[in-house]
């Protein structure tokens, strides 16, 4: 019989916990061109971000904006150095690409999140600080949004849990990348885009560290993201 505690004790550690085996060392050089790069690319990115996410509802230049910070992102990351796709634990004690482990995370974190929503809604401030982000979405084409939306989650996490997260891996790199992570994301003003970044830097850190890799949390990033683009706007319309 199937014990509910256990199974969910089981995959958390084997989602978030317990690391894959991985070996890997960069030269001293390699590592230093790393820093430079994330460096250069996080001031430029940030930039970027606050500028895109400032772009009246409706106007279609936030689609140019919100590509180009995408683009910053994969070149920085892709210039820092090599990426790594990673791997996740089975049940038979062996090693597969995480596929469906992260995505059972997007939905829990969502369902979270969802949940937040309801509580939050009600609070005027904090919704219409939520609503400044979903306002593309409202006032958009949808799927160009979705797009973007899917692009923009690649490229941060290349960026922030591949390459950033490569360049600190000895200096708590899941508190480091989820502390920049969420200055970067400040810079937009947003306090709930803030919160969101600090939630999903750390999930997403922790499944960096586990599965050695990009992959589960670039799964993660996307389907969360994907998830409160189309959930958050009629969540929020109802508590109100």
């Amino acid at each position: 019989m199937i014990n509910p505690a256990r199974e969910l004790r089981d995959f958390t550690r084997a989602a978030l916990v317990t690391p894959v085996p991985v070996e890997r060392s960069e030269s001293p050089a390699q590592v230093r061109r790393r820093r430079v790069v994330v460096a250069v690319t996080l001031v430029v990115g940030s930039v970027v971000l606050g500028l895109t996410l400032r772009i009246e509802p409706g106007d279609e230049s936030f689609y140019l904006g919100a590509l180009a910070l995408a683009a910053v992102w994969v070149v920085g990351a892709l210039a820092a150095g090599r990426l790594h796709v990673g791997w996740a634990h089975t049940r038979d004690a062996g090693l597969t690409r995480p596929v469906v482990q992260p995505v059972a995370l997007a939905l829990l974190a969502v369902a979270i999140f969802v949940v937040g929503a309801l509580v939050v809604g009600r609070v005027p401030w904090v919704a219409a600080r939520i609503d400044d982000v979903l306002d593309h979405a409202r006032y958009g084409s949808l799927g160009p949004i979705w797009v973007v939306t899917v692009v923009t989650g690649v490229g941060e996490e290349l960026f922030f849990r591949g390459a950033l997260y490569a360049a600190v891996e000895r200096w708590h790199p899941i508190a480091v990348t989820t502390v920049v992570y969420v200055a970067a994301t400040a810079a937009t003003g947003n306090f709930a885009l803030a919160l969101a970044a600090l939630v999903l830097g750390l999930i997403t850190g922790a499944q960096r560290r586990v599965t050695g890799g990009v992959l589960a949390p670039t799964i993660t990033h996307v389907v969360w993201s994907s998830a409160m683009l189309l959930l958050l706007p009629p969540v929020l319309d109802l508590v109100r």
